[in-house]
């Protein structure tokens, strides 16, 4: 009798919760979008004026959503503002135009260094040697509700939105990879698009190998070479800030991205 008790407490509970996060999301939705983010969007996102007027009002309740639900922290010394909130979500939010669904709802905490960060990676080798290394990060995605970006970085990939380097799409992009279980270069998609996908993915991938090996120019960068996951990351990027030169050298992967992200970044060159 009690654990049926604690049983419709719980189940009680989550529906309240659920209620209560669909109330709040529609409420901040029909908030007014605030003059000043506006600004900043205008400023930072040079591809929003290019973009018709519902796709731009659907952007807008996103990076109001977004703001709302996921705890910015500065580190290293740097102060959050508004600035950094919604220059990172309006690159965010990007990648879910015309998608349903929640907001990353995976992901929690976005953490922001003024600059490039330093990661210790520790390496032991077949024969036992123990090597620490340290580099300097651009961003992070983590599977645990965590991303972390360089503010420079990031001011820096938007800086130019058409030389295919976003590290905010980039790690976004891993953030959506991740929705499936596992970060492996493929997101959850519908039932009877896996095999098309897979077989497209798989071929550019291994293309891209090669061209890296043999030090061939792409227009993909070569670090999507590494793993699946991060082909897909650098494929996003690229479909983002080079749309036309992507669709006319790699039709079969714009055709699939196109699918996936339910926009054609080629109509806001």
């Amino acid at each position: 009798m009690v654990a049926s008790l604690v049983f419709i407490a719980i189940a009680l509970f989550m529906l309240v919760l659920v209620v209560w996060s669909r109330w709040r999301r529609r409420r901040i939705e029909k908030a007014p979008f605030p003059q000043s983010w506006l600004a900043y969007i205008e400023k930072i996102l040079p591809i929003y004026n290019k973009l018709n007027a519902v796709d731009q009002q659907q952007l807008q309740r996103l990076i109001k959503v977004f703001i709302d639900q996921k705890s910015f922290y500065g580190c290293a010394g740097l102060q959050i503002n508004d600035e950094i909130r919604v220059s990172i979500a309006a690159q965010a939010c990007l990648l879910l135009l015309n998608r349903s669904g929640p907001v990353y709802g995976n992901l929690h905490y976005i953490l922001v260094y003024p600059q490039a960060f330093q990661k210790t990676s520790i390496q032991v080798d077949e024969a036992g040697v123990v090597a620490q290394s340290d580099r300097g990060l651009l961003g992070e995605s983590w599977s645990n509700g965590k991303v972390i970006l360089s503010w420079d970085d990031v001011t820096r990939g938007v800086s130019d939105f058409s030389d295919g380097h976003n590290v905010v799409l980039h790690e976004f992009a891993h953030q959506l990879d991740t929705q499936s279980g596992s970060t492996n270069g493929a997101p959850p998609l519908y039932r009877n698009r896996y095999s098309v996908w897979a077989k497209v993915l798989a071929a550019e991938f291994d293309q891209l190998q090669q061209n890296a090996l043999s030090n061939q120019h792409t227009v993909m960068d070569h670090y999507g070479a590494t793993n699946p996951a991060e082909f897909f990351a650098v494929a996003t990027e690229t479909f983002f800030e080079k749309p036309l030169e992507m669709a006319q050298r790699h039709p079969e992967l714009f055709e699939q991205l196109k699918l996936y992200y339910c926009v054609d970044p080629s109509a806001w060159q």
